[in-house]
C-alpha cells in the first residue's frame, strides 16, 4: 500500500503545474492548491500583504503535498477511513473538497448504511464504512470510484462550461473521467463507445 506522502505526491503530479483557467470556479491553481486554499491559510508567499495569483505561482511541489497531506487528508480524517478507500478519497478531497465525503456517504446509504450526506467524515460514517469495508471487501473502492465517475458526469450535465474536464474535444474520455477510472479496477472501466453515449447529449 502506498503511503499518504506517495500518495500526495501522485495527486500533485496528476494536478500539474500553474493552471488559471475562467471556467473552473477553483479559479487560479498551482499544483492542485487553488487560490481559495491560500486565502483560507493565509499563506502570503510573496510578503505583499495580500493573497493573490502571484502567491500562487510560489506555490512548490513540495508545499502542495504538505498542503494536502495536512488539510486534505488528516484533518478531514480520510485516514480512518478503511485503507481501501483512502487513496481515491483523498484524491477525490484535493478536486471537489467535502463533495468527496458526500459521494462516500450516499453511497454507504445505497448500500443499506444510515448516515447523513453531510461531508463530514464522523463517527457514523467511519462505522459505516467500516461495515460497508466487511460486507464487501472487494467491491468498496470500485463502487466508490464508479460514484465519483457518475458524480463528474452528472456535474458536466448540469453545467455545461465543465463539460470539457469530462470529455475531450475529439470526444473521447476527459481529465475527470480518466481520474476516477484511475481508482477503479479496467474491468469497470467504460468503453470508449459507452462513454460517447453517456455524453451524447451534450452535443
Amino acid at each position: 500500500m502506498q503511503s499518504v506522502i506517495e500518495i500526495a505526491d501522485d495527486i500533485v503530479a496528476r494536478e500539474g503545474g500553474f493552471v488559471n483557467d475562467p471556467d473552473d470556479p477553483g479559479g487560479a491553481t498551482q499544483h492542485g492548491v487553488t487560490i481559495g486554499t491560500l486565502r483560507r491559510l493565509g499563506l502570503d508567499l510573496d510578503g505583499d500583504g495580500d493573497v493573490d495569483t502571484e502567491d500562487v505561482r510560489r506555490v512548490s511541489r513540495a508545499r502542495a503535498r504538505d498542503i494536502f497531506v495536512e488539510h486534505y487528508f488528516r484533518r478531514p480524517r480520510i485516514a480512518e477511513l478503511p485503507d481501501c478507500l483512502q487513496a481515491s478519497v483523498f484524491d477525490m478531497y484535493v478536486n471537489a473538497g467535502a463533495n468527496a465525503v458526500k459521494i462516500l456517504q450516499r453511497l454507504l446509504c445505497d448500500m443499506g448504511q444510515s448516515v447523513a450526506a453531510d461531508g463530514i467524515i464522523g463517527p457514523q460514517t467511519l462505522a459505516a464504512a467500516a461495515l460497508a469495508r466487511s460486507a464487501a471487501p472487494r467491491h468498496l473502492a470500485d463502487a466508490y470510484g464508479i460514484a465519483r465517475r457518475n458524480y463528474y458526469y452528472a456535474l458536466a450535465d448540469r453545467r455545461p462550461a465543465s463539460r470539457k474536464y469530462a470529455r475531450r474535444r475529439d470526444g473521447g474520455k476527459g481529465g475527470w473521467i480518466r481520474r476516477a477510472e484511475d481508482f477503479i479496477s479496467p474491468r469497470y472501466h467504460l468503453t470508449e463507445a459507452e462513454h460517447a453515449r453517456r455524453t451524447a447529449a451534450w452535443d
